[in-house]
Order: C-alpha cells, then structure tokens, then sequence
C-alpha cells in the first residue's frame, strides 16, 4: 500500500524473497499487478501479508480499512505508527507491525546483548541528515517529510531513535524537549529537536534529530560503570574504550532481516503494535514538553 520511495524499496525486496507482490496505489504506476484500492486488492489478490507505506497521516485509515474488511493476516506499517496519537479500535483480526527495522541492525543487537548485565549511566543519541540529499530525484518541497500535515517533521521522520532508546533501554519515566522549525528549509514541519529523559535502566538520556546534518549522522554513546560504548552506524563500527569493530551490513540488511522475522513468524525483535503506539505517545509528550517547556511524566 503506497509505492513512494519505501514502497518501492519494500516491493523490489519482497520480490527479492520470492514473495508474489501487488501494488496499491492512486498513481499509474508501472508494475505488473497494480490496484487502486486496497478494498480491491483484498477482494481480488487475497494477501496474507501487507505492506502500508503511505503518507503517515493515512495509516490510520488504511488499518481501519483492513479491521473492517475484517481481513486477517500480517501487516507492516511503516514507522511512525500513527500521525497523531490515536489508536485502533479493533485491531483483533490483524496482527500489526511497526517497521523500526533499526532493531536488526547489527551493532544495535550487540550493543542491547553486551549492555545487559550493565550499570548504564548514561546516553547520548544523535541522527542528522540533510533532508534535500534524502530523495535527489525529488523536489524535498513536496515530499511528506517537509509536511507537517501528512505526518513529516524530523521527530516523527526520525522516530527509529526513539524507538531504539526504549528498546534498549527501557520505558520513559519523564522528559523535556526543545524543538521547531529553525533553518530556512521550505518546511511546515520541525527540523531540528532535542529529547532529554530518564527511562527504566538510565537516570540520563539524550537525544538530537536534525534535518541539516551533512554528511548524514547517527550514532549513540553509553556509558556504564565499567566502559564506554560508540555505536556508529554510519561508519558500521562498535567502539569500547577505543578498540573499534567494524561491521559489514548491507543497505537492504536489516529490511530483509525484518520481512523474514514477520513472514517466519520469528517476531521477537520487531516492533509491536502495541509498542509503536507507545512511540506515538512518546512522540505527543514530546510535543507537548515542548510547548509547555515543563517536563512531561509517564503515568
């Protein structure tokens, strides 16, 4: 459902794993089997497994759509969950995934596996990336990501970071934020934020997303009681008190590592639905600590 760039991506890797693929979309688009409706595409295909990859702001229809078919099988939507904090009223038939495939990387699934026996003291977050390099054949101006009514804006653009914070170290308890539209892209959306929180396991955690980044960034540092960790996967390497370990990950790894993980049902490391969720809410705090300038607690 949606053949925009992630679409895509995700239609050419399905083919890649030797899954029959169907295209929903408004646009003509060129491939061989192609809906305009998703009601359509249900009535007619018959899918076990769907992929929905439009706007953020019409994932909500899109499930809804899909629990009143009363259609049963697996879904991916793409990450965020939702554009506003909401939630499905009947989600019973479907089983919902959220695609913060970040979780497969493999510097993340080494750094939760060596943190666990841990005293972690603290955390810094960081991803940035200038957001005209992120679709070159594609005016930025009328990408989703630029608009902050179809879902974009960096926190929400940028959210696998808050969705790997958690699942590496725990639930939020309370957290601040700073944040807005301050560069002089042609944007609706913010582009620059800072998180600070504490969650289950770390008294201290820190978290800067940006849209100006060049070149691109993501990494996080954790100090523990007893070492030092500098997970860089930009550069694909694990630092520990300065021996680095270099990884080779290819740029479709962890998209195919989480197709398989839903279609095997091996689901111990995707996101659930009910955990995007609690990442739309995250996401909402965040807005509101922003506006308010007061710290937003967890009940």
């Amino acid at each position: 459902m949606g053949y925009g760039s992630i679409g895509e991506r995700h239609t050419r890797l399905l083919q890649q794993l030797q899954v029959e693929t169907a295209v929903v979309s408004s646009r003509a688009i060129d491939f061989p089997v192609t809906f305009r409706t998703l009601e359509q595409a249900v009535a007619e295909f018959q899918p076990h497994y769907i992929v929905i990859a439009n706007k953020t702001s019409e994932h909500f229809a899109s499930l809804s759509i899909l629990a009143m078919l009363k259609w049963q099988g697996k879904v991916l939507v793409e990450k965020p969950l939702f554009h506003t904090n909401t939630a499905l009223e009947k989600k019973s038939n479907l089983q919902v995934y959220v695609a913060y495939n970040l979780r497969f990387h493999p510097i993340l699934q080494r750094l939760k596996s060596v943190l666990a026996q841990e005293k972690i003291l603290s955390v810094a977050a960081y991803a940035g990336q200038y957001l005209p390099d992120w679709r070159p054949q594609r005016d930025y101006r009328l990408s989703y990501s630029s608009n902050k009514e179809e879902g974009g804006g960096v926190l929400r653009d940028l959210s696998h970071e808050l969705d790997y914070l958690i699942w590496l170290f725990g639930p939020w308890s309370r957290l601040t934020g700073l944040g807005g539209h301050y560069s002089t892209l042609a944007m609706t959306g913010d582009d620059i934020c800072g998180v600070m929180m504490e969650t289950q396991t770390t008294p201290l955690v820190t978290l800067q997303l940006n849209y100006m980044d060049r070149p691109g960034r993501r990494e996080v540092v954790v100090v523990t009681d007893r070492h030092t960790y500098k997970a860089d996967l930009t550069k694909a390497s694990l630092e520990r008190d300065g021996q680095v370990e270099y990884f080779q990950v290819e740029r479709d790894f962890t998209y195919l590592a989480q197709h398989k993980a839903i279609l095997n049902d091996t689901v111990e490391h995707v996101c659930s639905y009910d955990e995007g969720l609690q990442t739309v809410q995250m996401i909402n705090s965040i807005e509101q600590a922003i506006v308010s300038k007061e710290w937003v607690y967890n009940e």
